[in-house]
């Protein structure tokens, strides 16, 4: 007894795991302990596996997952049996005289472990085909283009569409039945996954489509018809007059052709993707921009659709960039809530993106950029203010770093195309959106911007920049009708610039100042500098005072225009600058003159704005001298933009007489032919004449060269028979002997000087 309440003492110290592996398949041990441990005994044998440890060893064994897991709990458990001889050897003998079995345990008798074992869940599924099928069947939105993902990627054996096939189905759909539909969408997706090359998804396509006759067909078919044969089966007939977009998801049938709505429209998409050709991606476009009810029915594919648009509207041809708006303008109008942020979000980016070079020939889709964007803009001004706020706030922050830290990384991060033409981009948004309340706190901080822009680095090589940002300035003042102090930085460079100065070399042709922010030192020493700089400030000084022409202050505002530009006509002696800045200084006067004669008529005080607001009012719809003058010479200005932009010339439209000048070779030629006689003259003449005296006609050789003209009668004949044909020699009635002579010159005169006293 004492004996075993020891061993209860010790078993009391044991794990659950070395409890339950002691005391299970002891019966000796049960019997001499009593009735508690014999009543557990069956309890815990009943919980175990029907087979019992004894049972048939290939149930254990079928799986090998199963077989190595086993393996691990043997192992653990002798580790365990190891440890009871030295905890308790008492135990452990009792265990070696009544149980011998359970010390020799193996790791093939490891069975007994797996009902005590409790049940853990593998880290992985791995369902049945029926259930993968079922899946799909119940999750269609998961996958994007309706697919079942059971399905996908097993061969099946598929059916070569024909153009009879696509013919049937062109005169089925005008009754268009739900099924009907299934098969045509499998064959355009069999048709994208061949164009695009996925082997996968022609292998598990029900069809496929081979040739370019079928696809093309196939294609046409559902772009042209199948949209209004979809419209008619799920709405019927649209009743008249309705402008009002039909929701398809309240059709009753939309339930069974949501999932074939689905693949379709991401075949669209793909297709949109894959084509090439201008004509039928714009007929493409176009079909997409009637699919846009159906796109916003499945957020995953309008997001899809909307990036891809994207894409077309800042890379693609002219048709398509316009198309690809239209898209994005009808998503946007119809849910501005959920796409038009990513969209403005995403088309600046992509137009910052694009703008990082600029050419000639970027200039329009650079121009075409801003204003869609300006319109997208447009649609919700409070959006606008929030990605307004954020953009200048991000150019703002790289205008004060470069002016803190005054490095050349910080001046480049100021001084490039994407930073210029960001200005200009929020310069045209607040210019084109006004007036707008939420939109009119950002004028004031983008203004001190680009003037900050303008005063980073005031030197004549950024004279280019200057210009960029000064166009911008007199936009923004010109149309939300707030006053920009533009003007001095303008004046500023007749001031820095010497245009008396002889240009130190000359240059074939004009700078485009449109697509250049730097000049080189080589460029400022050139003479087309200065005349395109002059001709620059010009229109800049031109366009600000016209856009003030009608206010009541233009005397006052102009009177340091017209002091500078007297004191440069002073000092300037190049005539044709001061042609320019004349014209623009008698037009100026001019219009100051009307001005103050206006004002003298006025009956109201300075301190009532709204007196003076009706005032400018009705003198910008008289018209000013300056303004009259400024829409001429628009017209003209615009027009040779246009040149310039396209690369030609700007007198290639004027009707010049043109000169065609014959190649050297073919004179050469012709000069042979001509002077034959006169030239082809043998080696030893040439070696026996003495050039040192010249002939005369009655010198031995020119009269042995004349008789041996009048002896060669079939030679001279054909020289002369030449010469009528229509050489120049012959209009004048010179003979070769007379060319000669007359090349010979009279004889050489020598006199005798007479010199005085003096020399």
């Amino acid at each position: 007894m004492a004996a075993a309440r020891s061993r209860k003492r010790r078993l009391a110290e044991l794990t659950v795991d070395e409890f339950l592996a002691s005391g299970f398949d002891s019966e000796s041990e049960s019997e001499s302990e009593g009735a508690p441990e014999a009543e557990t005994q069956p309890a815990r044998g009943a919980a175990r596996s029907p087979d019992g440890p004894s049972g048939p060893p290939s149930a254990r064994h079928d799986d090998p997952h199963l077989s190595s897991r086993h393996k691990g709990y043997a192992s653990e458990h002798k580790d365990q049996l190891s440890r009871l001889k030295l905890r308790d050897p008492e135990f452990y003998k009792f265990l070696q005289e009544n149980d011998q079995s359970l010390l020799n345990f193996s790791d093939s008798d490891s069975s007994e472990d797996e009902g005590q074992q409790p049940h853990s869940l593998p880290e992985m599924l791995e369902p049945g085909p029926l259930c993968l099928v079922q899946e799909a069947s119940e999750e269609g939105d998961e996958d994007e283009d309706g697919v079942s993902r059971g399905l996908k990627g097993k061969k099946r054996d598929s059916a070569p569409v024909t153009l009879a096939m696509v013919e049937r189905w062109k005169h089925a759909s005008k009754h268009l039945t739900p099924r009907l539909f299934h098969e045509i969408v499998q064959a355009l997706r069999a048709a994208v996954a061949t164009a695009q090359g996925d082997q996968e998804g022609v292998e598990a396509s029900k069809f496929q489509v081979t040739d370019s006759a079928v696809f093309n067909a196939l294609v046409s078919f559902c772009i042209r018809d199948l949209l209004g044969c979809l419209q008619k089966l799920l709405f019927g007939k649209a009743p008249k007059g309705s402008s009002r977009v039909q929701q398809p998801s309240s059709s009753p049938l939309w339930g069974k052709l949501r999932l074939d709505v689905k693949a379709y429209l991401g075949s669209v998409i793909q297709l949109v993707a894959c084509v090439a050709e201008t004509t039928v991606a714009a007929a493409l476009l176009q079909h997409v921009g009637n699919s846009v009810p159906y796109f916003l029915t499945f957020p995953r594919q309008c997001r899809m659709l909307l990036k891809r648009m994207v894409t077309l509207w800042s890379t693609g041809e002219e048709t398509l960039r316009v198309l690809a708006f239209l898209v994005l303008t009808r998503v946007c109008r119809h849910k501005k809530d959920t796409f038009l942020s990513p969209v403005l979000k995403q088309m600046y980016i992509t137009y910052v993106r694009n703008c990082k070079f600029t050419s000639p020939s970027a200039l329009p889709l650079i121009g075409f950029m801003q204003r869609t964007l300006t319109e997208l803009l447009a649609l919700d001004t409070g959006a606008a203010y929030q990605h307004a706020f954020l953009y200048i706030r991000q150019l703002a922050v790289h205008l004060r770093n470069a002016m803190t830290t005054r490095r050349k990384e910080t001046y480049q991060s100021v001084y490039n195309w994407q930073f210029v033409h960001c200005l200009r981009l929020w310069c045209h948004v607040l210019s084109t959106v006004c007036p707008s309340e939420a939109l009119q706190p950002l004028i004031y901080p983008l203004s001190q911007v680009v003037i900050g822009c303008i005063k980073l680095v005031p030197t004549a090589r950024y004279y280019p920049l200057r210009m960029h940002c000064v166009r911008a300035l007199t936009l923004l003042s010109e149309r939300t009708g707030v006053f920009i102090p533009v003007l001095p930085f303008i004046l500023e460079v007749f001031q820095q610039v010497d245009f008396n100065r002889r240009p130190g070399r000359m240059s074939s042709k004009p700078i485009n100042f449109a697509v250049v922010l730097k000049l080189s030192k080589v460029n400022l020493q050139e003479k087309a500098y200065r005349d395109g700089l002059l001709e620059q400030l010009y229109d800049l000084t031109l366009e600000y005072l016209h856009s003030q022409a009608h206010t009541i202050a233009f005397p006052e505002l102009a009177l340091p225009a017209v002091l500078q530009l007297k004191s440069f006509l002073r000092e300037c002696k190049v005539a044709n600058y001061c042609r320019q800045m004349r014209q623009l200084l008698e037009k100026v006067q001019e219009n100051a003159d009307h001005i103050c004669s206006r004002r003298q008529k006025a009956s109201f005080g300075v301190s009532s704005q709204q007196a003076v607001d009706a005032w400018e009012k009705q003198t910008r719809e008289e018209g000013t001298p300056l303004t009259k003058y400024y829409s001429q010479w628009r017209k003209l200005r615009d027009r040779e933009i246009q040149l310039e932009i396209s690369g030609k010339e700007r007198l290639e439209d004027l009707d010049f007489p043109e000169i065609k000048r014959q190649k050297l070779g073919d004179k050469k030629d012709e000069d042979r032919v001509e002077f034959k006689d006169l030239f082809d003259l043998d080696s030893d003449e040439d070696d026996t004449m003495d050039f040192s005296e010249r002939g005369t006609p009655g010198s031995s050789g020119a009269q042995q060269r004349a008789e041996d003209e009048d002896e060669d009668g079939s030679s001279s004949s054909g020289e002369v028979s030449h010469l009528e044909d229509g050489g120049p020699d012959a209009e004048a009635g010179l003979v070769p002997l007379e060319l000669w002579l007359l090349a010979q010159g009279p004889e050489d005169e020598l006199q005798d000087l007479q010199l005085s006293e003096e020399d």
